[in-house]
């Protein structure tokens, strides 16, 4: 098939040339946006003179037909014709004749696929908005369902202080909140219009560059040319912000691969999110989180082979930019998966309070409790904390744990210890008395879980902006 851009060769390409420089495996799932972005230009080129309305009318009526015709599986992508762009205009030229050339007027396929993959992603930046704050509303459920489960809280994965539950919860709740801020970021870098900076230079025809991006709901236009073809930033930052995301989620991956284990027991999984072995028939594996965890590796290799690809080019447009798409699409891929299969997991969880409550009952996870209570008695924390460590070694000495010891024994620590001790680190009572703000009281717990509530009404009116700013 001749190449739309052959006038200057005197040979065909190589066939593997063709297959090595094709893009059209992976941009084909930018036809909409293509064909969306050639339709306001063929409005505005109809508007500002430089091609007929009648032309235009025809060329939108073309595109349109096109539109159905992929979207009902009756179109054909060829290799040969390397993207999405030169299938479509292809396609046009074949369906409407000669004026289906004109489409081309004052662009290059260097602002049209930077356009192309701006609309793409504010597109996916709203789906994955929504992803986040379901996200966020099941760790929310979670929280409210067990409202009083007790756990121990670990410091390196070691048994710190006891906590509750939809505390840990929460944590992962503000995670997200700033991965929901970055978002909005990355939303407003992509918020930028490149049609009409041509190859890199403008045009010498007088185009509404505005009007576009008007028609297509971008809050602003690049004002330089050369930035405009060559920017990849907002890319760059999307992956970014998955990147961070996607670590958010292989820490909590990590913690419910872990609470589901036999060694643990503090949660089980919904069989709908497990797997079983060839093997071993009484094994319930957590693949759902190990996937997600796994998965995480290859978002945080997108983002650095994108820096790698962007850190020595020259200005403006060089074909090393075609690799930006495969691991942006990848990315939004696995994220959109990941965000969805985790709040229906987290939603169909179930946690073993028993099993909880037992592990935070036998250890020594009351400790900094104990020596606050000594401080209280007016003793400095660094010999308070003398004191209990002390008594620790003789729990473990004895085979005891703290709750096991008599007023007596207490006494041979220090004079300080009244009767009241036994109150003073029970496990409800270390809980309940962490009130400082952020900490896992149930005083504050229930602040935390109200705020989560206002923050997502806050993020669905951010939400409603983006459903705004879409084509």
């Amino acid at each position: 098939m001749a190449k739309l851009w052959g006038g200057r060769f005197a040979k065909e390409t190589d066939v593997m040339v063709d297959e090595f420089t094709s893009s059209i495996s992976f941009d084909q799932r930018m036809y909409k946006e293509d064909i969306t972005g050639s339709i306001a230009h063929a409005g505005m080129l109809a508007k500002c003179g430089i091609i007929a309305e009648d032309e235009a009318d025809t060329i939108i009526e073309g595109l349109k037909g096109i539109l159905k015709d992929i979207e009902a599986g009756n179109f054909s992508f060829e290799v040969s014709l390397e993207d999405i762009h030169m299938n479509i205009e292809q396609r046009l030229t074949d369906r409407i004749g000669a004026v289906g050339g004109k489409l081309h007027t004052a662009r290059s396929r260097n602002d049209q696929v930077a356009l192309d993959t701006h609309m793409y992603l504010k597109k996916e930046i709203k789906v994955i908005a929504g992803l986040i704050m379901d996200f966020e509303k099941a760790l929310i459920e979670a929280a409210e369902k067990y409202p009083e489960a007790i756990m121990p809280g670990y410091t390196h994965l070691q048994r710190a202080q006891p906590i509750l539950f939809p505390h840990h919860m929460m944590a992962y709740f503000f995670m997200l909140t700033r991965d929901f801020s970055r978002l909005n970021g990355v939303w407003e870098r992509t918020d930028i219009m490149p049609l009409g900076a041509g190859a890199l230079a403008g045009t010498t025809f007088p185009i509404d560059r505005h009007a576009v991006a008007d028609a297509l709901k971008f809050g602003q236009v690049y004002e330089n040319s050369m930035d405009a073809v060559s920017d990849r930033d907002y890319i760059l930052e999307f992956l970014s912000f998955a990147s961070i995301l996607m670590m958010h989620l292989s820490r909590i991956s990590e913690e419910v691969i872990l609470w589901s284990s036999s060694e643990f027991q503090f949660i089980e999984l919904d069989d709908a999110h497990c797997t079983g072995s060839s093997i071993m028939p009484q094994k319930k594996n957590p693949d759902i989180a190990e996937l997600v965890r796994g998965k995480t590796g290859r978002v945080f290799g997108h983002l650095m082979a994108m820096l790698t690809i962007a850190k020595g080019l020259p200005l403006a447009y060089n074909k090393d930019l075609q690799e930006d798409k495969e691991g942006l699409f990848d990315a939004i891929d696995t994220v959109k998966f990941s965000l969805t299969i985790y709040a229906a997991m987290i939603r169909a969880m179930r946690i073993n309070q028993d099993r909880m409550d037992n592990a935070v009952r036998n250890d020594f996870s009351n400790a900094t409790d104990m020596a606050d209570y000594l401080v209280k008695q007016g003793l400095p924390f660094r010999q308070a904390h003398e004191v209990v460590g002390k008594c620790v070694a003789y729990c473990i000495e004895h085979k005891k744990w703290l709750m096991d010891l008599t007023l007596a024994e207490f006494k041979q620590f220090s004079e300080l210890f009244g009767e009241d001790i036994l109150e003073a680190i029970k496990v409800e009572t270390c809980v309940g008395a962490r009130n400082s703000f952020g900490g896992t009281s149930y005083a504050q717990v229930k602040r935390e879980v109200s705020s989560a509530r206002t923050m997502v009404a806050k993020q669905q009116t951010v939400l409603d902006g983006y459903i705004k700013g879409n084509v």
